[in-house]
């Protein structure tokens, strides 16, 4: 995957309101842009963020069935996390990996990055495909706030279950699958 654009010359020329959350900013920005025009923008300042596709040698993938609550469901996601402060984007993902699934992963293969929603979020999400993995002795504890279960499919049932409808996958990890399949040849 390409690296992300170099940034144009837009200018900020205030910052009139913000609000911290957990993980994120919310800022309202008066800015011009690299065309001349000033407006007022909203912007969701995030740490950024890791994803794996994790692929057990019996060619089954690792995912989570999560339950976001901005949806108010449970959806399929791939692990991920947020980057902690200084934190490098492959040592998030292998806590995450961790974390939230139970395995490591002896093999790293970049699958590039993505912005999920560049129309209101500076958000840059880091993709890997995991490789080589080996379940953990215990059980993993996710995050307190974290409802999620892991699931092993074979590709072929991934796709079909987002074929079917009956499944929705999150769209960092669609990009991320696609860009596996397109590494693995599938």
């Amino acid at each position: 995957m390409a690296p992300l654009p170099a940034p144009e010359p837009s200018q900020q020329l205030e910052t009139t309101a913000s609000l911290d959350a957990r993980k994120l900013r919310f800022e309202i920005n008066r800015v011009r842009l690299p065309m001349g025009i000033e407006g007022q923008f909203g912007i969701i300042r995030h740490p950024g963020a890791s994803l794996a596709v994790p692929l057990l040698d019996d060619g089954r993938v690792v995912l989570l069935r999560q339950y976001r609550f901005a949806v108010a469901a449970r959806i399929l996601e791939f692990p991920a996390g947020t980057l902690d402060e200084g934190e490098d984007p492959l040592s998030t993902m292998q806590r995450e990996l961790q974390e939230e699934a139970g395995y490591s992963a002896s093999r790293w293969d970049p699958l590039g990055t993505m912005l999920p929603c560049p129309g209101y979020s500076d958000e840059v999400i880091h993709l890997f495909l995991a490789r080589e993995l080996t379940a953990l002795a215990e059980q993993p504890a996710g995050d307190d706030d974290e409802d999620l279960e892991v699931l092993l499919l074979q590709p072929a049932e991934l796709d079909a279950a987002l074929a079917s409808g009956n499944e929705y996958l999150d769209g960092k990890s669609l990009a991320a699958w696609f860009q596996a399949k397109q590494l693995l040849g599938l």
